[in-house]
């Protein structure tokens, strides 16, 4: 095993192979270590998150060690029929690179066995392996802009079903029109790990495939009566709380709000508890009229706030503070002057239906309730057990503008070293600017000077984390965001400390970013805490 820091609550298990990986996972699921908080599986490394406050690191790492790998311990009795179409556009190119007859590779295909090793990419994506292994396939040169939902695809090792629309650069051999993942079941992702999956020719099989059961939306809370009608959205409204924790098992990252202390802070204000859903709006604009007595807060970006009362009246009005709206009132968010994100709460709580026991849209899973429109009417509810309105709830210290320089910390790695000394070098010695290209998924960053990697085969996938710096070909970083894909297949040079992610949640496009490293690239050496080395 190979331990690599990752951020100041995770660090990546690398190990020799898939099934070492496999074991380590199905060790560590049988007999938990105390601590940790989620497990990413993937191709050859296993993404341990833990808790800080209940364990450390050091004492994971030496914990971790002495599991076995020799074997899997645990395993799934879900076993999967999937019909397929075979009329992919790279069959005959596929089976050339393997060395056979397109007729012999669909009967291949289809007499295999196949495992659900990890998920990730997308939510419900499976990366499924065979046990007669041979087949290695390279992905496609040019990736696919558009592959369809239900493709079935080869890439490396690994058999998948894209779940939904989207880039891709796997080669397709067919089709499936099974839904690999829906919100309406009870298991929305069809394929989890452990499962055994066998193929069927669609175009030549009567049998009957039989799906989980759908599953009863619960009932809503109780409305009070009162509602805020939206009037303008800006550039983008969603609902937002504190996301969606323990889905790596479907292939979901957290999401939720972008600044979670702005959040939290205008829940406290209106006594609310902290994590509940508000409206997390996006450069302003936003506009909405109060039907009822309401008590709302609007806290995050530094934004002007206007409130238009049914009379004729106009105010500007604080942020950070209780603010009563009478029937026919209207509040306005204008466009921040300093940050990029608002979040509107309101007291009692927005009725809102939750998916996968939340309320937060995540923008490239399309999971949660749709953006918010124009003539939406939110139901407000009744909190059984109110706090307090808060009067001393302050903001935080200036946020960025568009003009400035911000400075975030970082933990070098896990893959520093896939980079040359200049490289490393330049992460810190240049500003990178936030392009307009950058959204919830990830901050997509331009420098004078690209990063230049010093290993250049292909990595395989392994699991990220919010606030991971992501380096594609180009040589220009990816900030990873809330909204950020499970796994990744480019090499991680840092990611910024966890203390700093609300702070890149409102980093406005056409602000610098500046990197100062905290911790350097660390290779915790075997079992011993102390037997760390830079790099």
């Amino acid at each position: 095993m190979r331990f690599l820091a990752v951020n100041l609550s995770s660090f990546l298990v690398e190990l020799s192979s898939l099934d070492e990986t496999l074991a380590l996972f199905d060790s560590l699921s049988a007999e938990p270590e105390n601590g940790i908080q989620e497990m990413i599986p993937a191709a050859r490394t296993l993404l341990i998150r833990f808790c800080p406050r209940e364990t450390s690191q050091a004492t994971l790492v030496e914990k971790i060690s002495r599991h076995s790998l020799t074997g899997r311990t645990v395993g799934s009795s879900q076993q999967v029929t999937i019909p397929v179409y075979y009329n992919g556009e790279d069959l005959p190119s596929v089976a050339d690179l393997l060395g056979t007859e397109v007729q012999a590779l669909i009967r291949r295909h289809q007499e295999s066995v196949w495992n659900v090793a990890f998920t990730g990419f997308a939510p419900g994506f499976a990366y499924m392996v065979s046990d007669d292994g041979g087949w290695q396939t390279p992905r496609r040169s040019t990736p696919r802009t558009r592959i369809p939902a239900g493709s079935v695809a080869l890439a490396g090792e690994f058999s998948g079903i894209y779940p939904q629309a989207s880039p891709g650069g796997w080669q397709l051999i067919g089709q499936t029109e099974l839904k690999m993942w829906d919100l309406s079941r009870e298991q929305p992702a069809l394929l989890m790990p452990g499962a055994q999956v066998n193929f069927i020719d669609a175009a030549k099989s009567a049998k009957t495939i039989s799906l989980p059961a759908r599953v009863i939306p619960p009932d809503l809370p109780e409305n009070t009566g009162s509602t805020l009608t939206v009037l303008a959205t800006g550039l983008q409204t969603l609902w937002q709380d504190d996301g969606r924790t323990g889905r790596a098992s479907m292939g979901l990252s957290e999401s939720g709000a972008m600044d979670k202390s702005a959040l939290h802070a205008a829940n406290r204000i209106v006594g609310n508890p902290t994590g509940s859903p508000c409206l997390e709006i996006t450069q302003g604009g936003f506009r909405a009229r109060a039907a009822g007595e309401v008590i709302i807060s609007v806290t995050g970006a530094k934004c002007p706030l206007t409130l238009l009362t049914a009379e004729g009246g106009r105010y500007t009005v604080d942020g950070y503070r209780p603010l009563n709206l009478a029937t026919g009132d209207e509040i306005h968010v204008g466009v921040p002057v300093r940050g990029l994100r608002s979040y509107l709460a309101i007291r009692g709580g927005f009725i809102v239906p939750q998916s996968l026991g939340s309320a937060a849209r995540d923008s490239l899973a399309q999971v949660g309730p749709e953006p918010l429109g124009v003539g939406d009417i939110l139901a407000i509810g009744a909190h059984p057990h109110p706090g307090a309105v808060q009067l001393n709830e302050l903001p935080p210290g200036p946020l960025p503008s568009a003009e400035d320089t911000v400075t975030l910390d970082i933990v070098l790695g896990p893959r520093t070293d896939w980079f040359t000394a200049d490289a490393i070098k330049m992460l810190t010695a240049q500003c990178w600017r936030v392009t307009p290209q950058s959204n919830r998924i990830g901050l997509r960053l331009d420098g004078e000077q690209p990063l230049a990697r010093s290993q250049h085969q292909e990595l395989p996938s392994e699991g990220t984390c919010s606030g991971a710096i992501q380096v594609p070909t180009s040589g220009q970083p990816v900030l990873f965001l809330h909204d950020h894909p499970l796994t990744g297949g480019y090499p991680v040079i840092a990611a910024v400390a966890e203390y700093h992610l609300d702070l890149a949640g409102q980093i406005p496009p056409g602000a610098s970013i500046r990197f100062n490293v905290i911790r350097p690239f660390l290779e915790i050496a075997g079992s011993k805490a102390s037997d760390y080395r830079d790099a």
